[in-house]
């Protein structure tokens, strides 16, 4: 449920740390600062904030003082009311108070109220370590110190605007081990979880096998303990993790000390707060009981209960979370978009409440109540107790002003549900959206809030969300853009539908890098999505000039190619005042270089080299046969992408040579169609067909995908498909040089025609570089390069096609170091763009420029990715090549069979060498 009002995000703000004093272990905050940050501040003085959710990298302290968050390692420091020292708030009335023990800043009226009730107080309130339900007016009592900034944690925004907060500090464990536990199944896991606590461990969490998308790395079982053990050196720590193990009676163990596997483990159970939106068959589920806590010692128990509980009602959930102290994460498959399946939920809801208090324990753990378990609260404490609450939030906030409906005089658990307002039949589509079940509302509502796409900094090779990191604004998210979309489907708010200029104008700063594909864990993929809308936006109506210019780019390259206008168009382009004119007519933006136009495209050398004889040189059935190398080798279909055929045919080059080195045989897809029927099938022998026969190219469609153009991208793909039928037929890859593309032809394709078999059979092909390599001449060894490395891996292969085969390849060739994350900001055409210079630089900023300038000499800088090779180009002067590049160079002549340079660097698409000192 959703409610009405003004939403305050204090993270683009009020986002600093004031100070930090490492002597008192104490931090001055402001409620928009993200975790992460306050961490990294700490960790050179051997402090730490002890709470820390699994969202870490993107919750803010004041969020997790208006929930009070507890994360994994409560059970050693607590939830975070334990680490607050002082509040300063303001009133819905504009009152300033400083809050704090001794009735600090206690508004009138509240101590009168607290002191009437006292023996409420110390007997209505469960004693557990997560009891987060209702207002913490406990922590009034005069034994706990009259706490007022205490009691104000866990009010979810009802009481007062945070402003700042004075938080403790722990000493952080200067070694820490992790002991990875299995079990047979999460019962027992969850039996023996309490058992662990007299240990002192610093975490006890648990998961079960149905969240996990792939249990290497871990011990053996059905479930798992997560168990951190700290230590002032890492032997006390192992030590500590080794007499774990001895105590758990565990089937399985795994004890864990070096750094970045334990991150990689722990990185297991943070995706599972996503994973956990679906089912194991992929069906939706949801949340709503994701965090009711027990009892530790009573957590079996309770968790067989809840299991006859959901197979009552015929529900189905995936329990998983912080075991030690008794509280459960859980999404269950409920039907919330129909009458009868709200009818369930409210059913479960009431019984599962039941269950939860005749346990012990609290309806909320951790995320706090809201809307959702509110109206049930009267079960837990009674009404007498409520009716308490209702006069303390009548103390703080007499208007009602803040968050109404949440706590206290709730509306109806089932009421408001953000889903009763979406269209109740699939709208009609272009993508085929097969993961859910080719409905378009399906697909936004993956989107559930886990808001991994708002983290600040990108780590490893993660992408998702650039915009959102250069622009700071939630509705440059993919979980902002994913609420537009809802809303636009809605009709309450958006109400023009796929004409919404708000819809449009937050996906305009979408790079559609499909990072969300592969980084958020529920799988939104914005980048279809935009193209989807903006498919729909400008249907029968006029489109912005970049869509013509740059969309429909491999139009205008290959009309210049054949006029040989090339060189008069190079020249054109460096006459300001007329690219100036050009780029303001065609929508590009003025900060922009025109890339130049290779002098002799890809297929034209090609078809030189069989002029001339060279090996390997051939088409798939084009001629009549399939033409290659006489060798033994696999034959292989080398795909002339656009940018590689009239940008950087360097590439192609270097391919060819050193897939021909591995000994593959290469051949380029067919070239020519007819309307009489398939005339590159290598057996038509019909006269009018061949008279009748033009030429052709394929085309993946991307620059058509990316600007929406969609019935245009089925039109090329279908015409695509025709040429490549003989090649389907045989058992032939398709090596794809442009990730961008490759991504397109293996994702795209089969998701817009969705009615065609032979798209499913092309995606299938497609093959990376190092894939083909790796695949199909397995024996080959590359030629050492031993130079260190750097760059960024493309945000589509990441997304699409993974890296693994790259990272073995550089690895056999000796190729030192790792490539970076994040999006180099150009993104195809959305760098090119009018009004997208800022965004696109800021992105390159962020990781793949520093990096870049910060490379030693001779580092090789790898960009697969024509965008990112040009992003270098234009913003740092650095020439970055393609791997097949690099290789071919090291091989004894260069990527165009002839010479390399007299530095042993091979020339780039316009003659020119690669940077100085070996550096792009």
């Amino acid at each position: 449920a959703t409610g009405t009002g003004v939403v305050l995000d204090f993270t683009r703000h009020l986002n600093r740390l004031v100070s930090l004093d490492p002597h008192a272990r104490t931090a001055v905050v402001q409620p928009g600062l993200v975790l992460d940050r306050l961490q990294e501040a700490a960790a050179p003085y051997g402090l730490r904030f002890g709470p820390d959710p699994s969202t870490h990298s993107r919750c803010t302290l004041g969020g997790m003082i208006g929930n009070n968050s507890c994360g994994a390692h409560s059970v050693a420091w607590g939830t975070t009311a334990d680490s607050v020292r002082e509040l300063e708030v303001i009133t819905a009335r504009g009152a300033r108070s400083r809050l704090g023990p001794g009735w600090a800043g206690a508004p009138d009226g509240l101590r009168e109220l607290a002191e009437g009730e006292l023996a409420r107080l110390r007997t209505g309130f469960p004693e557990l370590p997560r009891r987060i339900s209702g207002y913490a007016l406990d922590a009034l009592l005069p034994e706990r110190g009259a706490d007022v900034a205490r009691s104000f944690c866990g009010s979810e925004g009802t009481l007062g605007v945070l402003t700042e907060a004075v938080v403790r500090l722990v000493e952080a464990p200067r070694a820490v081990a992790l002991a990875v536990l299995g079990y047979a199944d999460e019962g027992a896991a969850a039996e023996a979880a309490a058992g662990l606590l007299p240990l002192g461990p610093l975490t006890v969490e648990g998961m079960a096998a149905d969240l996990v998308r792939g249990t290497a790395g871990l011990p053996r079982g059905g479930a798992w303990l997560f168990v951190e053990t700290g230590g002032d050196t890492a032997a006390q720590a192992h030590a500590r993790a080794r007499e774990v193990v001895r105590a758990a009676d565990a089937v399985d163990a795994l004890v864990v000390t070096d750094p970045a596997g334990q991150r990689a483990l722990w990185r297991v159970r943070e995706d599972a707060s996503g994973t956990a939106t679906r089912m194991p068959d992929g069906s939706e589920a949801w949340p709503g009981w994701e965090d009711c806590a027990v009892p530790p010692a009573r957590l079996g128990a309770y968790l067989r209960d809840f299991r006859r509980l959901l197979d009552a009602h015929g529900l189905r959930g995936t329990p998983y979370g912080h075991f030690g102290d008794g509280c459960i994460h859980v999404r269950i498959d409920f039907d919330l978009l129909t009458a009868a399946g709200v009818g369930r939920f409210r059913r479960f809801s009431e019984e599962l409440a039941d269950l939860v208090v005749g346990h012990g324990g609290s309806l909320s753990g951790e995320h706090g109540d809201g809307q959702a378990r509110a109206e049930l609260l009267p079960r837990m404490y009674g009404t007498e107790t409520v009716a308490l609450f209702e006069r303390a939030k009548a103390v703080w906030d007499p208007d009602d002003l803040l968050n109404p409906g949440m706590l206290v005089r709730p509306a109806p658990l089932d009421a408001n549900l953000r889903f009763s307002v979406l269209p109740r039949t699939p709208v009609d589509v272009a993508f085929g959206y097969p993961a859910d079940g080719g409905d378009f509302a399906a697909a936004v509502r993956r989107c559930v809030g886990v808001a991994k796409c708002r983290t600040t900094e990108v780590s490893g090779p993660a992408v998702m969300c650039p915009s959102f990191r250069a622009t700071g604004e939630e509705a440059h998210s993919t979980r902002g853009r994913a609420r537009l979309l809802h809303e636009m489907l809605a009709g309450e708010l958006v109400t023009d539908g796929w004409r919404s200029p708000e819809v449009r104008d937050a996906l305009d700063l979408c790079l559609s890098c499909k990072g969300c594909r592969s980084d958020c864990p529920v799988g939104v993929d914005m980048a279809t999505y935009k193209a989807e809308f903006l498919h729909h936006h400008y249907a029968g109506r006029r489109r912005p000039m970049a869509h013509h210019t740059l969309g429909r780019l491999p139009v205008w390259l290959r009309w210049a190619a054949r006029t040989r206008a090339v060189r008069v168009l190079n020249a054109l382009a460096r006459v300001r005042p007329l690219a100036w004119a050009a780029k303001r007519l065609g929508g590009i933006s003025p900060e922009r270089e025109i890339p130049r136009l290779a002098a002799e495209p890809f297929s034209r050398w090609w078809r030189g080299r069989r002029a001339t004889g060279g090996p390997g040189s051939g088409d798939v059935g084009s001629g009549g046969a399939v033409a290659g190398d006489p060798g033994s080798g696999d034959l292989v279909v080398l795909w002339p992408d656009t940018f590689t055929e009239y940008l950087s045919p360097a590439v192609g080059r270097a391919a060819v040579r050193v897939l021909e080195a591995a000994g593959l045989r290469v051949a380029l897809p067919p070239t020519l169609r007819s309307p009489r029927g398939r005339i590159a099938d290598g057996r038509t022998r019909s006269a009018a067909a061949l008279l009748t026969a033009r030429h052709d190219r394929v085309c993946c469609g991307l620059t058509y995908l990316s600007t929406g153009q969609l019935d245009r991208a089925r039109a090329v793909l279908r015409r695509t498909l025709d040429l490549m039928a003989p090649v389907l037929e045989t058992a032939a890859p398709v090596v794809v040089l442009e990730p961008s593309c490759a991504a397109a032809l293996r994702g795209d394709l089969p998701e817009l025609l969705a009615d065609d078999p032979r798209a499913a059979l092309l995606a299938a092909r497609v093959r990376t570089f190092a894939e083909v390599l790796e695949q199909h001449a397995p024996d080959w060894v590359p030629p050492r390069v031993d130079r260190p490395v750097v760059g960024q891996t493309h945000c589509h292969q990441h997304a699409v096609l993974g890296d693994g085969p790259d990272r073995r390849l550089r690895t056999a060739a000796g190729l030192t170091g790792e490539l970076g994350g994040g999006c180099c900001g150009l993104a195809g055409n959305f760098g090119f763009e009018k009004g997208h210079e800022e965004v696109s630089r800021a992105c390159a900023e962020e990781r793949l420029l520093p990096s870049v300038r910060a490379a030693a000499a001779g580092t090789v800088v790898l960009a697969d990715g024509f965008s990112c090779r040009t992003q270098l180009e234009q913003l740092a002067g650095v020439r970055g090549r393609h791997l097949a590049e690099v290789l071919a160079e090291s091989l004894p002549s260069g990527p165009d069979g002839r010479s390399a340079g007299p530095d042993g660097r091979s020339a780039g698409p316009d003659g020119r060498s690669a940077g100085p000192d070996g550096v792009g």
